[in-house]
């Protein structure tokens, strides 16, 4: 028989290990958050109004002074900068607000005074003389706002972004930031409190500002190792502007990539993705169906730059931060219920139902006609409906559960071919090769030249399909017709049922602002599109191709067998079934 001690010890020591697991838990709850900060391409929330030398510099340097149009002299724009050594300045008391005077008797007394000609000191020697604070402000305090002293390498004003009204990119200055931590930084000093409520660590996935000229690993500021090699404006950034550039769909992979590594780290307690307000409702689309994570992601964009009066950015930003931190997004096992979405002017968008829908702050829509707004930031982080549709951790189209390789195929000659395509690596990160090439076109009831279908006369959907087939092993159309039924002419249906037929996955969307479902028909060859708009069906289109690959072709696409015609429905089944559910 066990001695007492020995009998209660297993039990003693399950009592201490739950203890020990409490406490671990409960120093996990209190530890400070982590938030980890995307960059995207053509970013206005990262976009700044261009430097302009001051008139300070100007009146220093000699140079003709900024006037406004009656020839008054305008008033300095300070830009934030960093000091390079440690200053005293004299600030002159009560004037951060016009009545602070008016209760002076309330304030401690100044630090000492000014004269009229500039001198400190700690007595008052004249009735003149000013109440001052005497600061000293030092490099390691951060930016402060002050005038803008650069000038062109000719020693002549900046006036705008580039040297010359129509100079090369090179010769121009960028007025996107690299990533993220600046306007970060610039947001805490004007207020934002953000380093209070967490930290952050900044990504650049697909930035809209790049470094020409590289940059050593001691001065990076986003999360990375080692040197930063020379970048390309097109290649590795991509802005908008005169000098714009838009990202290629192999950066689709880059993006996925760079959010599943970072959230399935176990560092953080969301991610923030900032993108350019016209195509961040489809990145955040995207991020929606393919990241495997149960933690919530929060896309962000501001139709003002920076610096301009009301810039919006700042304010979605912080929005955003207090989402996250809410946990208004967690199920009851701490899952995010809420899919991705576009926190925006005040509102919790679905990043499935939002849309851009003119630029202005309050410019985004929810379409669909079926919910899009999960919520709203006004009085604090609130949700009011919970999505059905499937999204990053039960996704089915999620990266992880995307296959490795996948068999596409191609026609050369008029003959097909089946083409091994690698989908991802051995890290199971995916490979830009892979991603689809997805076309889109409109359709039109009124087009056709008679009341007879000729998709012999539909040439440019023929000539997409041979581009397809020719080129891209993984690959599908997408077609947009009329509301709600995605009613294209005859022509241009029978010509993509000859798409169908080939082995080209075809998805049919209603145009605009769909405010109803698509019905599926399970006896034509299409995929309809729910009530997705076209932009997004394609994304989702493209996902799924990685999954379940090309169709079952038809021997001759124009003498389609019964047998064969069966065998490409069940696969628009298993898409139909994703488009019902994502």
């Amino acid at each position: 028989m066990l001695s007492p001690s020995k009998r209660f010890a297993p039990i003693l020591a399950g009592i201490l290990a739950m203890g020990i697991g409490a406490a671990t838990a409960q120093a996990a709850d209190t530890a400070k958050p982590k938030i980890a900060v995307f960059s995207g391409p053509t970013a206005t929330i990262q976009n700044n109004k261009p430097l302009i030398t001051s008139n300070k510099a100007r009146e220093q340097y000699g140079l003709p002074l900024l006037k406004d149009k009656w020839g008054k002299t305008m008033t300095d724009w300070p830009r934030y900068q960093r000091l390079a050594a440690p200053v005293t300045v004299y600030v002159e008391m009560y004037t951060a607000h016009p009545l602070e005077a008016d209760v002076k008797e309330l304030y401690a007394p100044p630090d000492g005074y000014v004269d009229a000609k500039g001198a400190f000191s700690k007595e008052r020697k004249n009735s003149t003389d000013k109440p001052v604070y005497a600061v000293t402000l030092k490099p390691e305090d951060g930016l402060y706002a002050l005038p803008y002293m650069g000038r062109q390498a000719n020693g002549q004003a900046w006036e705008g972004q580039a040297t010359h009204p129509g100079a090369p990119f090179s010769e121009a200055r960028q007025t996107f930031v690299p990533n993220a931590s600046r306007i970060f930084e610039e947001i805490e000093r004007n207020g934002g409190e953000i380093n209070a409520k967490a930290d952050y660590d900044f990504y650049r996935a697909v930035p809209a500002g790049g470094y020409t000229k590289g940059l050593p690993a001691a001065q990076r500021t986003d999360t990375g190792s080692g040197d930063i090699a020379p970048e390309k404006l097109g290649v590795d950034f991509f802005s908008y502007g005169p000098y714009a550039a838009s990202p290629p769909r192999t950066m689709l992979a880059r993006s996925v990539n760079f959010v599943q590594k970072a959230l399935a780290s176990g560092q953080y307690a969301g991610a923030l993705w900032l993108e350019g307000s016209p195509s961040v409702e489809d990145s955040a689309y995207w991020l929606n169906i393919m990241v495997d994570t149960t933690l919530p992601i929060a896309a962000n964009s501001a139709h003002r730059n920076r610096g301009l009066v009301s810039a919006d950015g700042d304010g979605n930003i912080l929005d955003s931060i207090d989402y996250i931190l809410s946990k208004v997004w967690a199920d009851d096992g701490g899952k995010n219920r809420l899919g991705a979405v576009m926190v925006q002017d005040e509102v919790i968008f679905s990043a499935r139902e939002v849309e851009k829908g003119d630029a202005h702050p309050g410019g985004y829509v929810n379409t669909g006609g079926y919910g899009g707004i999960l919520g709203s930031m006004t009085a604090g982080p609130y949700v009011t409906n919970v999505p059905t549709r499937k999204h990053t951790w039960n996704s089915d189209v999620r990266v992880t559960q995307l296959p490795g390789h996948m068999d596409g195929l191609l026609r050369q000659n008029a003959a097909f071919r089946t083409v091994p395509v690698e989908i991802k690596n051995a890290a199971g990160e995916l490979l830009p090769a892979a991603i689809p090439k997805v076309v889109m076109l409109k359709g039109d009831v009124w087009y056709d030249d008679t009341g007879e279908p000729d998709p012999a006369a539909e040439k440019g959907i023929a000539a997409s399909i041979d581009m397809l087939l020719g080129k891209y092993p993984l690959a599908g159309i997408v077609g947009e017709g009329l509301a709600p039924y995605s009613t294209m002419s005859g022509s241009q249906d029978k010509a993509l049922e000859k798409a169908v037929l080939s082995g080209l996955p075809v998805v049919k969307t209603a145009r605009g602002d769909a405010r109803g479902l698509v019905k599926v028909n399970p006896d034509n060859l299409f995929i309809e599109g729910n009530n997705l708009t076209t932009t997004k069906a394609r994304l989702l289109l493209t996902a799924a191709i990685m999954k379940f690959g090309p169709y079952p072709h038809a021997a001759d696409p124009e003498h389609a067998t019964p047998a064969e015609i069966a065998a490409i429905k069940k696969r628009v089944a298993l898409y139909q079934d994703v488009f019902q559910t994502h």
